[in-house]
Protein backbone atom coordinates (compact mmCIF):
# COMPACT_ATOMS: atom_id res chain seq x y z
CA UNK A 1 0.00 0.00 0.00
CA UNK A 2 2.58 2.34 1.13
CA UNK A 3 4.72 1.82 -2.57
CA UNK A 4 1.81 2.71 -4.56
CA UNK A 5 1.14 5.83 -2.89
CA UNK A 6 4.84 6.82 -3.40
CA UNK A 7 4.87 5.43 -6.84
CA UNK A 8 1.49 7.76 -7.42
CA UNK A 9 3.62 10.75 -5.75
CA UNK A 10 6.22 10.76 -8.27
CA UNK A 11 4.61 9.89 -11.17
CA UNK A 12 2.39 12.91 -10.51
CA UNK A 13 5.62 15.11 -9.57
CA UNK A 14 6.75 13.70 -12.80
CA UNK A 15 3.59 14.66 -14.73
CA UNK A 16 3.64 18.29 -13.27
CA UNK A 17 7.28 19.26 -13.55
CA UNK A 18 6.49 18.29 -17.27
CA UNK A 19 4.28 20.71 -17.93
CA UNK A 20 7.03 23.92 -16.84
CA UNK A 21 7.41 26.70 -19.42
CA UNK A 22 10.55 26.19 -21.20
CA UNK A 23 11.55 29.66 -21.79
CA UNK A 24 14.59 30.84 -24.32
CA UNK A 25 15.94 34.42 -25.14
CA UNK A 26 17.02 35.09 -28.78
CA UNK A 27 18.93 37.57 -30.49
CA UNK A 28 20.46 40.68 -28.90
CA UNK A 29 19.44 44.45 -28.85
CA UNK A 30 22.42 46.82 -27.27
CA UNK A 31 21.48 48.83 -24.34
CA UNK A 32 18.68 51.96 -24.89
CA UNK A 33 22.06 53.66 -23.13
CA UNK A 34 24.31 52.52 -26.20
CA UNK A 35 21.23 53.39 -28.54
CA UNK A 36 21.57 56.84 -27.75
CA UNK A 37 25.06 57.42 -28.31
CA UNK A 38 24.42 57.00 -32.56
CA UNK A 39 24.25 60.41 -33.84
CA UNK A 40 22.04 60.57 -37.08
CA UNK A 41 24.05 61.91 -40.17
CA UNK A 42 27.33 61.48 -38.14
CA UNK A 43 28.04 57.30 -37.31
CA UNK A 44 29.56 55.47 -40.03
CA UNK A 45 28.69 51.59 -40.78
CA UNK A 46 32.85 51.49 -39.15
CA UNK A 47 31.39 53.58 -36.20
CA UNK A 48 28.25 51.28 -35.49
CA UNK A 49 29.50 48.21 -35.54
CA UNK A 50 32.33 48.82 -33.09
CA UNK A 51 29.74 50.47 -30.55
CA UNK A 52 26.72 47.82 -31.14
CA UNK A 53 28.46 44.88 -32.88
CA UNK A 54 27.82 42.85 -36.01
CA UNK A 55 23.89 43.25 -36.91
CA UNK A 56 21.43 40.35 -36.34
CA UNK A 57 20.42 40.69 -40.23
CA UNK A 58 21.48 43.32 -42.92
CA UNK A 59 18.59 44.34 -45.44
CA UNK A 60 17.08 41.91 -47.95
CA UNK A 61 17.77 43.82 -51.50
CA UNK A 62 20.53 46.25 -49.94
CA UNK A 63 22.77 46.40 -47.25
CA UNK A 64 21.58 49.61 -46.09
CA UNK A 65 19.66 48.93 -42.93
CA UNK A 66 20.76 46.67 -40.56
CA UNK A 67 18.42 45.09 -37.87
CA UNK A 68 19.42 44.30 -34.40
CA UNK A 69 16.51 41.73 -33.38
CA UNK A 70 15.90 40.07 -29.84
CA UNK A 71 12.96 37.68 -28.49
CA UNK A 72 11.82 36.15 -25.30
CA UNK A 73 9.69 32.71 -26.23
CA UNK A 74 7.73 30.88 -24.55
CA UNK A 75 7.09 26.91 -25.12
CA UNK A 76 4.75 25.27 -22.52
CA UNK A 77 4.36 21.68 -22.64
CA UNK A 78 4.10 19.97 -26.91
CA UNK A 79 2.46 23.36 -27.83
CA UNK A 80 3.99 25.76 -30.09
CA UNK A 81 6.47 28.12 -29.29
CA UNK A 82 5.33 31.80 -29.14
CA UNK A 83 7.30 35.13 -28.78
CA UNK A 84 6.10 37.13 -25.62
CA UNK A 85 8.75 40.06 -25.92
CA UNK A 86 10.36 41.31 -29.01
CA UNK A 87 12.50 44.24 -29.75
CA UNK A 88 14.07 45.04 -32.98
CA UNK A 89 16.37 48.67 -33.68
CA UNK A 90 16.50 49.07 -37.37
CA UNK A 91 19.41 51.52 -38.18
CA UNK A 92 19.17 52.93 -41.71
CA UNK A 93 22.23 53.99 -43.91
CA UNK A 94 21.90 57.12 -46.50
CA UNK A 95 23.53 57.09 -50.03
CA UNK A 96 26.64 58.96 -48.28
CA UNK A 97 27.42 55.82 -45.69
CA UNK A 98 25.93 57.87 -42.79
CA UNK A 99 23.12 57.17 -40.28
CA UNK A 100 19.76 58.22 -42.06
CA UNK A 101 17.29 57.53 -38.98
CA UNK A 102 17.36 54.57 -36.21
CA UNK A 103 13.67 52.99 -35.62
CA UNK A 104 12.67 50.85 -32.79
CA UNK A 105 9.96 48.38 -32.92
CA UNK A 106 8.65 45.88 -30.41
CA UNK A 107 5.81 42.54 -30.78
CA UNK A 108 2.82 45.29 -30.58
CA UNK A 109 4.02 46.71 -33.84
CA UNK A 110 3.91 43.04 -35.73
CA UNK A 111 1.21 42.27 -38.29
CA UNK A 112 -0.22 38.74 -39.20
CA UNK A 113 0.05 38.33 -42.62
CA UNK A 114 -2.79 36.28 -44.08
CA UNK A 115 -1.14 32.94 -46.05
CA UNK A 116 -2.99 32.11 -49.31
CA UNK A 117 -5.06 29.29 -48.44
CA UNK A 118 -6.10 27.94 -51.86
CA UNK A 119 -5.24 24.48 -53.00
CA UNK A 120 -4.18 23.62 -56.70
CA UNK A 121 -7.07 20.64 -57.86
CA UNK A 122 -5.44 17.41 -58.75
CA UNK A 123 -6.99 14.97 -61.59
CA UNK A 124 -9.07 12.13 -60.32
CA UNK A 125 -12.01 11.48 -58.00
CA UNK A 126 -12.35 11.61 -54.64
CA UNK A 127 -12.69 8.04 -53.41
CA UNK A 128 -14.98 6.94 -49.55
CA UNK A 129 -13.21 4.86 -47.46
CA UNK A 130 -15.48 1.66 -48.48
CA UNK A 131 -14.19 2.49 -52.00
CA UNK A 132 -10.28 2.55 -50.89
CA UNK A 133 -10.79 -0.26 -48.75
CA UNK A 134 -11.94 -2.71 -51.40
CA UNK A 135 -9.89 -1.21 -53.90
CA UNK A 136 -6.78 -2.50 -51.95
CA UNK A 137 -7.89 -5.92 -51.80
CA UNK A 138 -6.32 -7.73 -54.91
CA UNK A 139 -8.55 -8.80 -57.61
CA UNK A 140 -10.91 -5.48 -56.60
CA UNK A 141 -13.81 -7.27 -55.64
CA UNK A 142 -17.31 -6.63 -56.37
CA UNK A 143 -16.13 -4.06 -59.02
CA UNK A 144 -15.82 -4.28 -62.98
CA UNK A 145 -12.27 -3.63 -64.45
CA UNK A 146 -11.67 0.28 -64.77
CA UNK A 147 -9.78 1.55 -68.06
CA UNK A 148 -5.87 2.74 -66.72
CA UNK A 149 -4.66 6.11 -67.83
CA UNK A 150 -1.86 5.75 -70.38
CA UNK A 151 0.95 7.72 -70.65
CA UNK A 152 1.21 10.39 -73.44
CA UNK A 153 4.23 8.39 -75.37
CA UNK A 154 2.73 5.07 -74.89
CA UNK A 155 5.40 4.76 -72.31
CA UNK A 156 7.18 1.84 -74.47
CA UNK A 157 10.70 1.99 -75.52
CA UNK A 158 11.67 4.11 -78.05
CA UNK A 159 11.86 3.25 -81.33
CA UNK A 160 15.47 2.96 -83.06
Amino acid sequence: MRFSSVFFASVATICLASCTAVENDRGYVPDAQVLDTLKVGEDTKATVAQKLGNPTVAGTFNNDTWYYISSHDVQTAFFAMHATARKIVAVEFGNTGQIASVKRYGLEDGRIIDYVDRETPTRGRELSLLQQIFNAVPGNVGQAPQNQEVNPGGGGIPPP
